[in-house]
């Protein structure tokens, strides 16, 4: 049987999103350590923070009483040898939302996923479509379990395209970044809760000074800038009706032609104007009447009729009152 010095060691992990951070339970060790070494995985930052010494070869490592070893992960070759031979294991407590940076670092990262890996802003764009809609429609449908899903499918995309963004050659950007933008913005817009400002008493207000915050911030033009003109053409109607009627823009200014078209756009400018969801009141009528029109084919077949020969008179029998 081979045996080992009686030393001991403590491998100490570190998170690779968050290599400087480390785990108060690692400090005992490093305090009574003869020797404290740098894994080769270990980033130079908090190596020379630690003061730690490049690791010896993993058997001569391994005979160095109460020595402690910082690396990312226990890959490494002396990080293995330590704990195959009984070392402690201190790891770095890592939130979650650090771990699925991690993640998505791994997949994107040589030795990946290739679809991963392959994947650009534009490739991607489908999919952020497809799981905000289907985040919607668990929010619509009160389903809590999908909600949890698809919110983190959602922030799949958003890590996704941070992720992409960091690898850009002439203008990177990380999810570290984003987060920051995000922070500063939100404490900008929001003067009376962060740096004393003018109090607001009401959303109403909120949205209104949120609005004129922003206006100077990004130095606009127009009312109507920053305005995404890409999304679903009801919803861009009701937000122009929206954005401009801020600004008191009348009624007898939207588009008056009788084509569908501009009658459609009155439709939803004036109901965002009123407060409601143009987008979602249609999604909610177009969802009934799908239900509708299942339930009628079902009445159908119940009474042995085939509901692809239905004719009008067919659907209005069968039709659910009410």
């Amino acid at each position: 049987m081979t045996s080992y010095p009686t030393a001991v060691a403590t491998v100490v992990l570190v998170s690779p999103a968050m290599p400087e951070v480390l785990p108060a339970a690692a400090w005992p060790a490093l305090r009574a350590a003869e020797a404290v070494y740098a894994a080769a995985d270990l980033p130079e930052a908090t190596r020379s923070a630690l003061d730690a010494k490049a690791a010896p070869h993993p058997e001569v490592l391994a005979r160095i009483p109460r020595v402690v070893l910082v690396a990312l992960s226990t890959d490494d070759a002396g990080a293995a040898e330590l704990v195959r031979r009984g070392a402690a294991v201190v790891e770095t407590p890592v939130p979650s939302l650090v771990r699925a940076v991690e993640v998505m670092d791994r997949l994107r990262s040589p030795g990946g996923c290739p679809w991963d890996a392959a994947q650009t802003h534009e490739s991607l764009l489908q999919y952020l479509v497809e799981e905000t809609y289907e985040l919607l429609d668990a929010i619509e449908q009160g389903d809590r379990s999908a909600m949890r899903e698809e919110l983190g499918d959602v922030l799949l995309q958003v890590l996704f395209h941070a992720r992409v963004a960091a690898e850009h050659g002439a203008d990177p950007f990380d999810i570290d970044v984003v987060a920051d933008e995000l922070v500063g913005k939100l404490v900008n817009r929001h003067p009376h809760i962060f740096t004393g400002g003018e109090t607001v008493h009401t959303p109403e207000h909120q949205q209104q000074r949120w609005e004129q915050l922003k206006q100077a911030e990004k130095q606009r033009d127009s009312i109507v800038d920053g305005i995404a003109l890409g999304q679903p053409a009801t919803a861009l109607a009701g937000k122009l009706g929206q954005r401009t009627g801020r600004r008191e823009l009348p009624f007898d200014l939207f588009p008056a032609g009788g084509d569908e078209g501009s009658k459609l756009f009155r439709i939803a400018a004036a109901a965002r104007r009123a407060g409601v969801d143009p987008e979602g009141a249609l999604r909610t009528a177009a969802k009934d009447f799908a239900e509708k029109v299942r339930a009628a084919e079902l009445a159908a077949r119940r009474h042995g009729v085939d509901p692809t020969r239905l004719d009008a008179d067919g659907w209005r029998r069968f039709w659910p009152r009410g």
